[in-house]
């Protein structure tokens, strides 16, 4: 008996051996370079790094770090809730975005201005110490 492959067969085959594919990726991080504490966060800066009313961005993990008040500290996406970009820079009170001129609030992202439909989502950090880490 002679077992022909449909097209169907071949497409839930290769759709399978792509999802593991991409699926593993994610189930090892031991080579990922990061330099993860016994908590598993990665260290973005120093307390210091951080000005006061002010912020820093950290583009490889896309997250931006304020310090609205002395002491603190947010944390927010880097990526513009418009259409993707990367903020860019920091000033006056807001995050600013490039792309299309949208500005978000350093102490709780929301929109000060611009085609953003809404705010920056927060992201999770840990103050330990001197030291602001993902959390």
């Amino acid at each position: 008996m002679t077992h022909r492959s449909t097209r169907r067969t071949v497409l839930i085959a290769t759709g399978a051996a792509t999802l593991a594919a991409g699926c593993s990726k994610y189930g090892d991080n031991s080579d990922s370079g990061s330099s993860a504490n016994a908590s598993g966060g990665q260290e973005l800066a120093k307390t210091s790094e951080i000005p006061v009313g002010g912020g820093k961005i950290f583009k490889d993990q896309k997250v931006v770090v304020t310090q609205p008040k002395k002491d603190e500290f947010k944390a927010f996406s880097a990526i513009c809730t418009h259409q993707g970009c990367t903020v860019s820079t920091i000033s006056n009170g807001t995050i600013d975005c490039p792309c299309h001129g949208s500005k978000y609030r350093i102490a709780d992202g929301s929109v000060a201005g611009g085609p953003a439909p809404k705010p920056l989502p927060a992201e999770q950090i840990k103050v330990e110490g001197n030291s602001i880490r993902l959390a």
